[in-house]
């Protein structure tokens, strides 16, 4: 199993690029959202990746975090998601949105990816509404982005590269790790995991710059008897 590729970026196309590391190249898939955030060709890059196996077919498929390859594995154990429908989505609302939309019930932010109808947009909603909220709660952990280690010398001295990786989306990191200490707080509190989750959900919407504290006290709020 390939987990992680790093190297350096020989090539883009339309929805993959190739890495090549120490003179191998692999053709990796990408969503939108990994692509506009890939440095230039020659610099260095680094992508978690998920090996597609099939009988006549090997595929690679590379994202920025951990998390958003959980969020992609867990997309495609509901019925009809494969690897392309999974990548569009997460290439429309990246894994902090697909989590919101979840948590939510929110079957039209799934149906806005490319080719994902109103049947399996809901089913979407429906088989995993009871699984993100686990996946959720590891936010914080697998949140944090590949990044391509000077000390692996994975860019060979070919030609001289800039030492920069793929950008690191701070903000979309600290909120993740937020949202997961605010869901493992009301789980604590006792709460079922299902209405902890919609609860940040709705107010990291609203509060998208609150720390895991504000999170917490808001969705205390949310959650509190009428």
């Amino acid at each position: 199993m390939i987990g992680k590729i790093s190297g350096r970026l020989d090539w883009r196309g339309g929805d993959q690029v190739l890495i090549d590391v120490r003179g191998v190249g692999y053709i990796v898939h990408v969503n939108e959202r990994t692509m506009a955030a890939l440095p230039g060709v020659g610099e260095a890059v680094s992508l978690y990746t998920d090996l597609l196996v099939r009988e006549d077919l090997l595929q690679l498929f590379g994202f920025p975090t951990m998390l958003e390859k959980e969020w992609h594995k867990l997309l495609m154990t509901v019925q009809g998601v494969g690897a392309k429908a999974s990548m569009a989505i997460l290439g429309a609302l990246g894994a902090e949105g697909v989590a919101r939309a979840i948590s939510l019930g929110d079957a039209r932010a799934v149906q806005a990816a490319p080719g994902v109808g109103p049947k399996l947009a809901q089913r979407v909603i429906l088989e995993l509404k009871a699984k993100a909220p686990g996946l959720m709660a590891m936010g914080g952990k697998l949140a944090v982005s590949a990044v391509a280690d000077e000390g692996d010398a994975v860019i060979e001295p070919v030609a001289p590269a800039p030492k920069r990786v793929a950008k690191v989306d701070g903000a979309a990191q600290a909120r993740a790790a937020a949202s997961a200490d605010a869901l493992s707080a009301l789980a604590n509190l006792g709460y079922g995991a299902g209405d902890a989750a919609q609860a940040v959900a709705t107010v990291a919407a609203e509060m998208p710059e609150a720390d895991a504290a504000g999170l917490i006290r808001a969705a205390l709020k949310l959650l509190a008897p009428k």
